[in-house]
């Protein structure tokens, strides 16, 4: 730990953003994670933002295999993970060719001198060395021969081969940069005790290296001061660091509970959403039963059928995946069946870019079914809110008998930040449409007058038989029916229930203000990005910008077009070509809507969007 003379001679700062960045077997993830549980352990607000490639192993020192893993730690309200990077962390020379734009002039880069060989400068596409050549002179450059000073750690340590002793040097670097910004190694250590108990001597490497890196950075002359960033005043509560895949499951897992239900998932992985699956299935204790299906349209029909039989039902999939359960999610639409599908957006279109964020899957959520099929669409906006979210989609649709989709994206599932644990007995209750005997007129049809929610009878139950299936319903009884004015009224009357959850989702409401020159407008996961850009406006003097971020899609809150017109220019951000403002031009016809849209697989940067904002209010 640092004593007390040194905490002396520590900077305070407010905030910061670190980039750790290697290869893809280099560990990054892990070690921006422990930075990152461990900075929330202190009280920090955090922010993460993990990226990879798609290749499972690309191969070793390529510009396109390299893994990254940004944090921003503070100790004000931190919302997105950053923009420009205060510490790079560099393994190799891939790493730094690809990332040191981000950094910032003057700051600081610690580099692994051992892998800028001559083989991986040309990997790199280097011509020259650059920790030789001039061009690193903007910055501060730590070099260290990580790689060596790992090998010399471990030397005294038994059973370990090359191999086990080059993947260890991770967290050397990890080590540094605790010692850097006053972090405890306490949590990290606890995480190697439990992770390799049975195999006590990668325990006994990981915690060498981890203290070498932290000693080592107490020695250098090029790190005078350790920097210290104060926890944050946060709401009273217990917090935990949670990612938002995990934070879906947990929703879900309320929900159940709250709702008396089981919990069913049928799912095929695909990334992003596959987390999702693999944290359902540890909670077997709960009731939850999962499927890993053959497919993805097997995924979704499983659910339906658990769905059919009384089950809380889910299915995960990301945007070619919900491609192919369109067919199955009409039909739960046709059936009129409670069923939530989460689609966790990907860059698109065909495989895309299946590691990077995008929020293309908009239209297809909305329209991509044959026929006449409204269904209600929900999106996320933060990590932590997907537990909320998630729990909003499956009360709406055990309580409108309707499909709900709920939309992530890659940017919100795969980051993290502090979450407040919630207690399931003071979340909203649940209800639903189950019934458990037939009254003397039962129809499977018959409709909640408000709602127009259908009744839901579960299979088996006597004097509650009857027909599902894709084949259009006649309106009481159920059974097949052809004659076309029934067509018509059951098509308008499914519409119809769509559109009444307008009655039951709260109103937009906007930030900073209610009205005045500009209203920026954005959905789904871009809330940090827009959120933090406007903030920053009103603290400079813009104070006639307000920002309204939509997390019902449809339908759309009731008093839409009433926040529109109290602000002379609207525009809509997202992260596609322009999904969003074509279902507001739908909607709300009589106004005029800009449009600042990026298509790059990243979420927005501040800087980006405060720019266009204040060419905009002048």
């Amino acid at each position: 730990m640092i004593t007390a003379i040194e905490k002396k001679k520590q900077k305070v700062l407010e905030a910061v953003v670190i980039r750790f960045v290697g290869d893809s077997g280099d560990g990054m993830q892990l070690t921006g994670t422990q930075f990152s549980d461990t900075s929330a352990m202190f009280g920090n607000d955090v922010s993460t933002f993990p990226n990879y490639p798609a290749e499972i192993r690309a191969p070793q020192g390529s510009l396109y295999g390299v893994s990254g893993f940004q944090v921003h730690i503070g100790s004000v309200e931190v919302n997105t993970p950053g923009d420009n990077v205060d510490l790079l962390v560099a393994m190799n020379p891939a790493g730094l060719k690809t990332n040191l734009h981000a950094l910032k002039p003057g700051h600081t880069v610690i580099v692994d001198t051992d892998s800028f060989t001559k083989k991986n400068l040309e990997k790199a596409l280097y011509e020259n060395n650059p920790l030789e050549d001039g061009s690193l002179a903007n910055y501060r450059v730590i070099e260290v021969a990580m790689s060596s000073l790992t090998k010399e750690a471990l030397k005294e340590v038994d059973g370990l081969d090359n191999k086990a002793i080059t993947r260890s040097k991770n967290m050397f670097a990890l080590g540094m940069v605790y010692w850097m910004y006053g972090r405890s190694r306490e949590h990290t250590i606890d995480f190697f005790n439990t992770k390799f108990k049975k195999k006590p001597q990668l325990i006994e490497a990981n915690t060498k290296v981890l203290n070498a890196g932290f000693y080592f950075a107490e020695t250098l002359e090029l790190i005078p001061n350790a920097y210290t960033i104060a926890p944050a005043k946060m709401r009273p509560g217990t917090y935990r660091i949670i990612m938002g895949n995990k934070a879906t499951a947990w929703g879900f897992l309320a929900a159940a509970e709250k709702s008396g239900l089981e919990l069913f998932l049928g799912s095929y992985p695909i990334t992003p959403a596959s987390d999702i699956l693999h944290e359902l299935v540890k909670h077997k204790h709960f009731g939850v039963k999962t499927l890993q299906a053959e497919d993805e349209i097997a995924g979704i029909s499983s659910a339906i059928g658990a769905s059919f039989a009384g089950d809380l039902a889910i299915t995960t999939t990301s945007g070619p995946g919900l491609a192919l359960k369109a067919e199955a999610l009409g039909l739960a639409m046709m059936i009129e069946l409670p069923l939530v599908i989460v689609d966790v957006q990907r860059g698109g279109p065909s495989t895309g870019l299946p590691t990077k964020t995008e929020q293309s899957d908009l239209l297809q959520a909305m329209y991509g079914r044959n026929g006449e099929s409204p269904i209600i669409v929900i999106a996320a906006s933060t990590p932590a809110n997907c537990f909320e979210y998630a729990y909003e989609a499956a009360k709406l649709t055990l309580e409108h008998m309707t499909p709900v989709l709920l939309l992530t994206d890659g940017y919100i599932a795969n980051g993290s930040a502090p979450w407040k644990i919630q207690s399931v007995t003071n979340m909203p209750e649940i209800n639903n449409n189950l019934i458990k005997e037939a009254s003397e007129n039962w129809h499977p049809y018959d409709r909640d007058e408000e709602s127009l929610a259908r009744n839901w009878a579960i299979p088996g139950t006597s004097g509650l038989e009857h027909r599902v299936g894709g084949l259009e319903k006649d309106r009481v009884s159920g059974n097949v029916s052809y004659v076309p004015e029934n067509h018509e009224y059951m098509t308008k009357i499914r519409a119809e229930k769509v559109k009444r959850v307008q009655n039951y989702i709260p109103d937009i409401t906007t930030e900073f203000t209610d009205e005045g020159d500009l209203l920026v407008v954005g959905w789904g996961g871009t809330y940090g990005s827009l959120h933090s850009a406007v903030k920053e406006l009103n603290e400079d003097g813009y104070n006639t910008i307000g920002l309204a971020h939509f997390n019902y899609i449809n339908p759309l809150p009731k008093n839409t077009n009433e926040v529109l017109k109290k602000f002379k220019k609207i525009i809509v951000c997202e992260l596609n070509s322009g999904q969003f403002v074509n279902v507001l031009k739908i909607n709300c016809s009589e106004f005029d809507f800009l449009q600042f849209n990026k298509i790059q697989g990243l979420p927005f940067a501040n800087n980006e969007l405060v720019e266009k904002f204040k060419s905009l209010v002048k």
